[in-house]
């Protein structure tokens, strides 16, 4: 199914999430000399207008990195992932958004390497577009990221940080994201692996959090931003996760200083709130 286009979503809350802890989960590996690989298995465009027809339609920004833009109280974490971000808005006006592969080549190295993959033709187009300049570090492929990721793990470094991020526009991603996780677990099981996923009413959505916990990670950690209630509908998107395998050992308490924050200034009423498990041996 290739209907989902990121480009009405760039910039929203589910985006700063996934976003400032992807930018953490690479600064901790850039302690180290030795390279890494990033792997994004839903890449997207690479980079986004937001005065674009598509994203100008829902304007969900307004509502996420907009609200971060002009900030001067910002959390470190929030402050690295911002400036990040200002990297493709030189003007200073929020014009705009990188995608996941964008933000992740700001902080790479010229030892370091990215794998992308994309099905959808003119976003993998407008991708390639994006990384044109790179070819030696950067590949862009036209394929299924689910089915595709095997063939990438164990990587030859040993070290990478891999992004499983569906659209969940139908069923069957919930089950293709459990799965992909628990074989590339299998394959690389010291890889770090950030899955993110929608909290919305839908059995599905409401259930992925305890499967992904039962594949027995012995290092994980469960984040969530709720920046509502949940809709008496049932419908829409409230907030979403990330469930992270093999996590830095700092990234906790990181969050635990960062969240509160953010539901302050991201929350749309009072049941507005975050979540945040973890295990770490």
């Amino acid at each position: 199914m290739l209907s989902y286009r990121h480009a009405f979503h760039a910039g929203n809350h589910a985006d700063v999430l996934k976003h400032f802890v992807l930018l953490e989960l690479l600064d901790y590996y850039n302690r180290k000399d030795k390279p890494w690989m990033y792997i994004d298995t839903h890449a997207g465009a690479g980079c986004y207008a937001l005065d674009a027809e598509q994203a100008e339609k829902t304007s969900e920004f307004v509502d996420g990195v907009a609200r971060l833009w002009d900030r001067d109280d910002l959390p470190a974490p929030l402050e690295a992932y911002v400036k990040a971000v200002r990297q493709f808005n030189p003007h200073g006006r929020l014009v705009f958004y990188p995608g996941s592969p964008a933000l992740a080549m700001t902080v790479a190295r010229p030892q370091d390497r990215l794998r992308l993959f994309e099905l959808h033709p003119a976003d993998t187009v407008s991708l390639q577009q994006t990384f044109s300049t790179e070819p030696d570090r950067v590949q862009v492929r036209k394929a299924d990221g689910f089915s595709g990721l095997r063939s990438l793990l164990p990587p030859p470094s040993r070290r990478a940080v891999v992004l499983i991020d569906p659209p969940y526009e139908v069923k069957d991603d919930y089950r293709h994201a459990v799965d992909t996780l628990r074989d590339a677990m299998r394959r690389f099981p010291t890889g770090t692996y950030a899955l993110w996923y929608p909290l919305l009413a839908r059995p599905e959505a409401r259930q992925l959090p305890e499967r992904l916990a039962a594949l027995g990670a012995e290092s994980w950690l469960d984040v969530r931003l709720a920046v509502k209630g949940a809709p008496k509908d049932g419908f829409g998107m409230f907030g979403s996760g990330l469930f992270v395998i093999n996590p830095p050992w700092v990234l906790p308490e990181r969050l635990e200083a960062v969240m509160p924050w953010l539901v302050e200034v991201l929350g749309e009423d009072a049941e507005a709130g975050f979540d945040l498990e973890h295990h770490i041996e």
